[in-house]
């Protein structure tokens, strides 16, 4: 029976210190990924599927001895969206210093599935997004910590090595503080 006492005060103790801003809430806004979707560029207000899109972060995928890139063939940690049919991406920005202008590139592949198949005479189509931006550090709680924004966003597109553009036209928020909206629109 002391015993049990003994353990109810030392819970009544831990309950009692623990304060509500020690655990950062769930539904809690963290560090935004940038939504990224994709448009039919004749009738711009409709979103359109990209055929068997794959989208890869350049650091992920180039070799780290040679610096070639190299594009996976099945799903890997490398790969954000592989081979499936979308109108939509999430795409992570790396953090570093806080008001340090970063640029990260990553490759958007229509058509990955012509490039694995057998038949040299097909491929698939590769355009390059580079996403240039500033991070800035908001404090959120005590258990939370800071979360990142995204400021002086500019997203620049081009057809990459094989000089076809399947992205026509790319428009873009300047700023990135949440997931609720729509950060990058692509045409195509």
């Amino acid at each position: 029976m002391k015993n049990n006492k003994y353990i109810l005060v030392v819970l009544a103790l831990i309950l009692w210190t623990c304060e509500r801003d020690d655990i950062c809430a769930e539904g809690t806004p963290t560090t935004p990924r940038i939504l990224v979707e994709f448009f039919d560029v004749t009738d711009t207000d409709e979103l359109k599927n990209v055929p068997r899109l794959s989208v890869y972060a350049a650091e992920l995928i180039t070799d780290e001895t040679t610096g070639e890139i190299i594009f996976p063939e099945t799903v890997t940690e490398a790969t954000l969206r592989f081979n499936e049919n979308s109108n939509s991406v999430e795409l992570p920005l790396k953090v570093t210093e806080e008001l340090q202008e970063t640029t990260i590139r990553y490759y958007f592949e229509t058509n990955t599935n012509l490039r694995l198949d057998e038949n040299a005479a097909t491929n698939s189509n590769i355009d390059i997004i580079d996403v240039t931006y500033t991070p800035e550090f908001v404090y959120v709680s005590r258990a939370c910590g800071f979360k990142s924004i995204f400021n002086s966003v500019s997203v620049i597109g081009n057809a990459g090595d094989d000089s076809i553009d399947w992205i026509q036209n790319i428009t873009f928020t300047t700023s990135i503080e949440n997931e609720d909206t729509t950060h990058v629109q692509i045409f195509h």
